[in-house]
């Protein structure tokens, strides 16, 4: 691969690694002046290989998230300290930092956006400090539930999406030669993979279908002419689509769904077994097509309340609204259901960050309108929501207490409101009941014996 241990390799000089700089073993503990602010952290060293007769480090900033994994140079690291240093500082102690520019279109027409790893957004993500809809995962298909496996090296440095370049995350298992490229070019319609744009190009040219295969279940109608997608803290319903894709009928674009949501989701194991999962692909409309947004995906059968596996938003269309979107039109595909639902465990911490966030704007959004008591009981039956997330919601917002062995919801209507406030100007896009065309599986009965 790419990024492989090349500890043999020569450069084409035909010297070796310099033998001046400190060698330094995989495995091995060390400190190294992080590229996002100039600190020095604790890391682990993943890999190596020679690059200009010198050695290069892959290195993981250890109890951090693996996004910020990345290549250094020898100078960046010194060894490990029998004790803490002082200079050591944590990244939760930081203060925020500032480092202006918007996305911006590399051809200047702004059509075309160019997302790119910005050290702003880097950092932002790794310590949840964007709070909006990052990706997010839940229990990854009852796959490697305890999310100790070893750093990998980051094969595929980045795609291209559609419209976009997209730096990613993660390694993802993409078989060779395609994982050892540098740059993956995507079909954004089917997910198939290419090695060159040119190949891309001609995959389209070829191309009759511009959206993913399967039944489209949700349809809303595009904004009054002259009137934006988005209007900021304004309730907004852009032209979206959202299909429920068959994992057994349609295989190959799962299986292909997940490798690409690898690249973004660091504890995803499942891309190979599909089967026992629908896909539910939101997508932007337009006259083009249908551009793939993001997904959830659900088991078909599932003796648990859960509604919901797998959610990624793809980089691109991050800070929209589309990840609370996914997570309510899994609550509303609940509702038809006539069960309440919640993320298969265990969630990620950016998974947790955006379930808490959803759960605490509908919870309060139900508080504001109820006069009196309520209980947790009747909370669930409007919401949907397991009374176990509401009363850790609740909990959180001082808003419950528990007595004589039982749950009460407290709710002062000025502490409510205080909170309401916070929610108040977020961007949201409605799930409308009305243009979701789906009615849930039935359930299977037992087979008579003859």
């Amino acid at each position: 691969m790419a990024e492989g241990r090349d500890d043999d390799a020569r450069p084409n000089t035909g010297r070796g690694a310099s033998t001046s700089a400190p060698v330094f073993e995989p495995g091995q503990k060390v400190t190294c002046i992080a590229s996002f602010d100039g600190q020095q952290y604790a890391t682990e060293i993943v890999d190596r290989r020679i690059e200009r007769g010198e050695y290069v480090y892959y290195v993981h900033y250890i109890e951090r998230d693996r996004r910020l994994d990345e290549w250094v140079t020898v100078d960046k690291l010194s060894s490990w300290a029998t004790t803490p240093r002082p200079s050591l500082a944590r990244l939760d102690t930081l203060p925020s930092i500032s480092m202006g520019g918007d996305l911006t279109s590399p051809t200047g027409d702004g059509n075309t956006l160019k997302v790119t790893r910005r050290l702003k957004r880097k950092y932002e993500e790794a310590h949840h400090l964007a709070g909006d809809d990052h990706h997010a995962h839940g229990g990854d298909h009852g796959h490697d539930k305890d999310h100790h496996h070893p750093p990998r090296v980051k094969n595929i440095q980045m795609i291209e999406f559609g419209r976009y370049e997209m730096d990613t995350w993660y390694y993802s298992p993409y078989p060779e030669p395609y994982a050892s490229c540098t740059k993956l070019y995507l079909c954004e319609y089917t997910l198939k993979y290419f090695r060159k744009k040119k190949t891309l190009l001609r995959h389209l040219a070829k191309l009759d279908i511009r959206h993913p295969p399967g039944d489209e279940i949700y349809r809303s109608p595009p904004p009054p002419p002259g009137q934006p997608n988005y209007s900021g803290g304004a309730v907004t319903k852009p032209p979206i689509s959202v299909f429920e894709v068959d994992g057994k009928k349609a295989k190959v674009y799962c299986q292909n769904l997940c490798l690409l949501s690898k690249l973004f989701l660091d504890h995803k194991t499942l891309y190979y077994d599909v089967d026992p999962f629908l896909f539910y692909v939101m997508c932007e409309r337009d006259q083009h097509g249908y551009h793939m947004v993001g997904y959830f995906s659900k088991e078909k059968s599932c003796m648990e309340d859960y509604n919901l596996a797998c959610i990624l938003t793809l980089p691109a269309y991050q800070r929209k609204g589309y990840g609370k979107f996914l997570i309510a039109f899994a609550y509303e595909l609940s509702r038809r259901e006539g069960r309440v639902g919640t993320p298969e465990r265990p969630l990620s911490d950016l998974g947790a960050v955006s379930f808490r966030s959803y759960w605490t704007r509908v919870l309060l959004e139900q508080l504001r309108n109820v006069k009196g008591d309520v209980s947790i009981k009747e909370m669930s039956d409007a919401t949907m929501i397991r009374g176990q997330d509401i009363v850790e919601t609740l909990q959180s917002l001082g808003l419950i207490k528990y007595w004589k062995g039982t749950h009460l919801i407290h709710a002062d209507p000025r502490v409510v409101q205080e909170h309401w406030a916070k929610f108040a100007h977020q961007r949201v896009i409605e799930v409308d009941p009305a243009c979701l065309h789906w009615q849930p599986l039935p359930a299977p009965t037992a087979r008579k014996r003859p």
